[in-house]
């Protein structure tokens, strides 16, 4: 590789600049432009709107039924961003966003602290860039802001003991703080990872005292003092929490996969981490087995790094239930070891660090062109992917017409790839994987519109939009994602579970008592609940149950109309109108 002067463009002025616009680039820009997807962000931005109309800060509930199912932390950032910037998307997903953004922020600050200036903006761009991340900074959903606490426990708690005296003890004072902030983001997990790396990481270190300080009785205090407030709050008002809460919501999430319907193998993370650390995960086979083969020396943070993504990985590999956000933390520790191997690449323009560098960059340009050719030859097949991106086939065949731009885009990496493989140049090979993704994202935000919107009650919410005040909204067996949040109200949902609600605190509840919720009505007594209606219903319903409404809809003098996404309704007048 070329040697980097001191004059380079890629000087830590350059890297600063790049390192802003990218983070903004990919955590902030157009983050409205999407509808909420299922299931997740549709829920979540209704739970924080919902919490926003009634002032319930304790208890958050979800179409008027208490959600007990995460804490309110996150839902209160929701309810607060959307009373400052209204109803809509952009403020539904602005506090993931902000703790992407901060996050960022925090890995700069600790890597420039333990490594220098430009490794820590080197793994800022690189944590900015990872799939994963961005992703859940982009989307209503609590893993960021877990990530953000847990991440700033866990570099607390490693500062802490690289210091002595008053210093060691706020560092572990702002970590225990940290790790209540995280508890309170997503219940227990938000504790036990940065405790089960800092104490693993501390052992190995030969630090034996290091567990006394960590869980020292002041740590506690702090700890405590900000969780129990809200958890013993909490079970006041409902009884039933404090064996929900830490036995049904987190004791059987990790042990029982039927329950949570995520049971998956155990080497169920190392394609997730393939797939979604793409193209920075290129590096990590080589970089391991060059580790590992030639010794590299490792300091301290390195090892912690090192463990910390192991230690979590493997933790949520033995939980029943996994989804990729769970090991959202280890695209941090991951970010800053592949900083460290990029800083060594530039500094050493013929060391074994570029030399990595440069063979990851060829694989990616590979890979590039290879998939810049299934998009060309796939452009007129796109109908095969409605079955597994469970989407209608109409909406499959739309994608095409991302297909020709998106194999451009794939060509021009390519090309830039091999270009920069062949000059041999680090900067041009980091500037190849880092730019890869921001703009992989903007300019393919339209294709990725067309799966959302899929997924999402907007489009049905259009269709509503006038129906006439004072008509009640009614969901048979079915409840659109995201519908009541574009309507800005709440809807009776008849159902024989209520699993509609994708709710597991719900559903405990149901199973003990059917009529616990007047916003759920059984589906036994759907008849007589329609028949007490002294107001206009809207009905809908799911494709398969059409044959019902066309029914009640003639019995009434009603017209069933076609709703998006395969629902159809009808505005079924009330008793006695003409």
């Amino acid at each position: 590789m070329r040697p980097l002067s001191s004059s380079s463009f890629l000087s830590n002025r350059v890297l600063a600049s790049l390192a802003v616009a990218i983070a903004f680039a990919t955590l902030c820009f157009r983050l409205g432009h999407l509808p909420l997807l299922a299931p997740d962000e549709g829920r979540n931005a209704e739970v924080g709107r919902e919490m926003k109309e009634s002032g319930r800060w304790l208890v958050p509930t979800y179409n008027g039924v208490d959600y007990l199912d995460k804490p309110a932390f996150y839902f209160k950032a929701v309810a607060l961003s959307l009373a400052f910037y209204g109803n809509n998307e952009a403020a539904a997903r602005l506090p993931s966003a902000v703790f992407g953004m901060a996050l960022v922020a925090l890995v700069f600050a600790f890597c420039r602290k333990v490594h220098g200036t430009r490794c820590g903006l080197l793994a800022a761009i690189i944590v900015a860039t990872i799939p994963l991340y961005l992703a859940n900074a982009r989307i209503v959903i609590f893993d960021m802001a877990l990530a953000f606490f847990v991440c700033g426990a866990i570099f607390a708690g490693y500062l802490a003991e690289e210091a002595e005296g008053k210093p060691r003890r706020n560092w572990y004072l702002l970590g225990a703080a940290s790790a209540g902030l995280a508890t309170l983001v997503k219940g227990p997990v938000g504790f036990l990872i940065p405790a089960l790396v800092l104490l693993a990481f501390n052992r190995i270190e030969g630090r034996r005292g290091a567990w006394k300080r960590l869980l020292g009785p002041l740590n506690l205090l702090v700890f405590f003092g900000l969780t129990l407030p809200w958890f013993v709050g909490l079970c006041l008002a409902h009884q039933d929490f404090l064996h929900y809460g830490l036995v049904e919501e987190s004791f059987h999430r990790f042990t029982t996969e039927k329950k949570f319907h995520r049971s998956e193998s155990f080497y169920f993370y190392l394609p997730i981490v393939a797939g979604t650390f793409f193209p920075w995960s290129l590096l990590l086979p080589g970089a391991s087995l060059a580790a590992w083969k030639e010794k590299w020396p490792m300091n301290r943070a390195d090892r912690l790094c090192l463990l910390w993504s192991v230690l979590v990985v493997v933790f949520f590999s033995v939980s029943a239930s996994k989804l990729p956000g769970y090991i959202l933390s280890v695209t941090v520790a991951c970010g800053i070891l592949l900083a460290r191997v990029i800083d060594a690449a530039l500094t050493t323009p013929d060391g074994s660090a570029a030399r990595l560098l440069g063979r990851a960059t060829a694989v990616f340009a590979g890979l590039c062109l290879l998939a810049a050719a299934v998009a060309m030859v796939g452009a007129s097949h796109m109908h095969a992917l409605a079955k597994p991106l469970r989407i209608p086939v109409a909406d499959a065949e739309r994608l095409g017409q991302g297909a020709v731009p998106l194999a451009v885009f794939l060509l021009a990496f390519g090309a830039f790839g091999l270009v920069a493989r062949y000059r041999r140049s680090a900067p041009l090979c980091f500037l190849c994987m880092a730019l890869f993704a921001p703009l992989f994202i903007n300019l393919n935000l339209d294709t990725f519109e067309v799966v959302f919107e899929a997924k999402s009650g907007r489009r049905i919410a259009s269709q509503l939009a006038t129906l006439p005040p004072g008509t009640e909204l009614a969901c048979l067996e079915c409840f659109p994602n995201g519908l009541a949040f574009y309507l800005n109200r709440t809807a009776t949902v008849i159902s024989y579970d209520g699993g509609e609600l994708t709710s597991n605190y719900i559903l405990s509840c149901l199973e003990k008592d059917p009529h616990m919720a007047g916003q759920i009505v059984p589906f036994a007594e759907f008849d007589n609940w329609l028949a007490s209606r002294k107001t206009a219903v809207y009905l809908i319903v799911p494709e398969w149950e059409r044959e019902k409404l066309q029914t009640i809809a003639a019995a009434r003098g009603a017209t069933v109309q076609p709703l998006a996404l395969d629902f159809a309704g009808a505005l079924l007048p009330a008793p006695g109108t003409p």
